[in-house]
């Protein structure tokens, strides 16, 4: 584990920058801002901070090596370049930092910043991070959960002194990651993806993403209470795939996450 606690932190808030399952009009990709140092993800939804609350980002939790989810974070490491005093960390597990590595960060689609200004002053670190274990940063516990998707990918659990968050991040049935979320007896807010309506259940299935039957199936697994917040929703399908969701879990406490809402503890 990785303690890089400075001091306590009662609360946090944290901005959802984007959670669609696409882009258009203002709809944006995965990224999640928590407090004003941290990212989780870097979608498309990091463009839409300021100068000066990109300058304030530290960190990096990346779920998985896809477009929707690190879209942001090239461009995000170029404007930080010559006016950050310390390299921004991205953690992410050892072969999603690999495919960055080898497939953005090379020097052909875009620099690779973990050699500039220079390799003794770098732009960018890369931290390894792997299933359950934790990085504790100024009061807050981010921990990383297990996902299935198309390629190596994770979750993450965000836990301070008020309560706890979960996000799934891309997933589809898996019974790892409902067993670490029912040991989480704080949660308040649990982030779960559904791209996919139920007419859609073969794409969802080879694309390894949730649809609400298959939702349903392991929402099923859930045996602690919390607020159920849907996300990565496919743009024109997201009235549909609510309607199904509701209808299939009219017993839990759940709704669409929004862009740009903020969730405080």
């Amino acid at each position: 584990m990785l303690d890089t606690m400075e001091s306590k932190v009662r609360a946090m808030k944290l901005r959802v920058l984007g959670c669609s399952g696409g882009i258009g009009s203002a709809l944006r990709t995965t990224s999640f801002l928590l407090d004003n140092d941290i990212l989780i993800d870097a979608g498309t939804g990091v463009g839409d901070l300021c100068l000066d609350e990109l300058r304030a980002i530290r960190h990096i939790f990346l779920t998985h090596s896809h477009l929707d989810h690190i879209a942001g974070l090239p461009l995000l490491v170029d404007t930080l370049l010559g006016f950050a005093d310390k390299a921004l960390t991205v953690h992410a597990l050892p072969e999603t930092l690999a495919a960055i590595q080898q497939h953005i960060f090379n020097w052909k689609i875009w620099p690779d910043f973990a050699e500039l200004p220079d390799k003794e002053h770098p732009s960018m670190r890369y931290v390894p991070l792997r299933l359950g274990e934790s990085v504790e940063i100024s009061g807050r516990k981010i921990t990383m959960l297990p996902a299935s998707h198309t390629v190596p990918a994770a979750g993450y659990c965000i836990s301070t002194d008020a309560g706890s968050i979960a996000f799934s991040g891309d997933t589809s049935t898996n019974d790892g990651l409902w067993h670490a979320l029912n040991q989480i007896n704080d949660l308040k807010y649990l982030l779960v993806e559904c791209a996919f309506a139920n007419k859609d259940r073969h794409l969802a299935d080879v694309s390894r993403h949730y649809c609400p039957a298959t939702l349903q199936d392991d929402l099923a697994k859930l045996k602690i209470t919390t607020q159920i917040l849907i996300s990565h929703l496919k743009p024109g399908n997201e009235a549909l795939i609510m309607q199904e969701c509701c209808a299939a879990m009219p017993a839990l406490n759940l709704r669409q996450l929004k862009g740009d809402e903020i969730l405080i503890l």
